[in-house]
């Protein structure tokens, strides 16, 4: 469950028991009907994934705030709405570090990291993702806070990550890469075939210097697989630290949780 002031977003991942569910509705309901004008519930496990409300109306535009940054997000008709707010502590770490530097966003989706790189002073962000779609809602989101004609050179990208090497050489070299792919996603990517394939292309993308933020968001892959990938397809990296997430999404199993693993190449 998400609070998306002024909404509450719930997403099933299979079906819950009707007595609990029932339950569970009615205690949202006296808790919250009063402070969220709507409760939107998305069955996951429903394909495609269907979104209904509890209470209230999806209204036809839904913004979010993070830090002061408008987000688009889209609560009816796909899977993903378009922002995941786990990353915010990621974004601000981003921002503290990026002014006047050249960002590779690879696997950008809607671009939220490239909005934290924008806001705090990089000089250019190259958003690449094989979804024409979600880069047309990152130039939304930019859009949406003023960026689109700012300081930062934007480009956007809709390749194929894992074929458009040599454009991304063209295009480099980088001061920052984020590296953000899904973790299995058929015609994309799967993190435990091609992340050691995309791993050994990087340092051709790097200026010397350069940060990595290298992520991981595949419960059944603990930290060590991405740390292991690293020292044997680029031991020239230096591992600095794994970023911690939001105290507000706490979990049981750290090994489970999203990682993001923090390297610098010093060239």
């Amino acid at each position: 469950m998400d609070y998306f002031k002024p909404l509450l977003w719930i997403v099933c991942y299979r079906p819950p028991e009707p007595e609990q569910w029932q339950a569970l509705s009615a205690l949202l309901k006296a808790r919250f009907e009063g402070v969220c004008s709507a409760a939107v519930v998305q069955n996951r496990y429903d394909k495609p994934a269907v979104s209904y409300c509890l209470w209230g109306e999806i209204p036809p535009e839904n913004i979010v705030v993070e830090a002061g940054a408008k987000f688009k997000v889209q609560l009816e008709g796909r899977q993903n709405i378009g922002y995941f707010m786990d990353m915010a502590p990621q974004r601000q770490w981003l921002g503290e570090r990026i002014d006047g530097r050249r960002v590779l966003n690879l696997f950008a989706y809607t671009c939220a990291f490239s909005v934290a790189a924008a806001q705090a002073g990089a000089s250019e962000v190259l958003n690449v993702d094989m979804s024409k779609s979600a880069l047309r809602q990152g130039q939304v989101n930019h859009g949406l806070n003023g960026l689109d004609s700012g300081d930062c050179k934007l480009r956007f990208g809709a390749w194929d990550v894992m074929r458009s090497w040599g454009r991304l050489r063209k295009a480099g070299p980088f001061d920052v890469i984020i590296c953000d792919p899904p973790s299995r996603q058929a015609g994309s990517f799967d993190a435990e075939k091609d992340y050691a394939k995309l791993i050994r292309r990087l340092p051709d993308l790097l200026a010397p210097g350069a940060d990595l933020l290298m992520c991981l968001n595949a419960p059944y892959l603990p930290d060590a697989f991405l740390q292991d990938l690293m020292a044997e397809h680029f031991p020239g990296a230096e591992f600095q630290s794994r970023l911690p997430g939001r105290t507000d999404f706490p979990e049981k199993d750290p090994e489970r949780a999203l990682k993001v693993l923090h390297y610098c190449w010093p060239g």
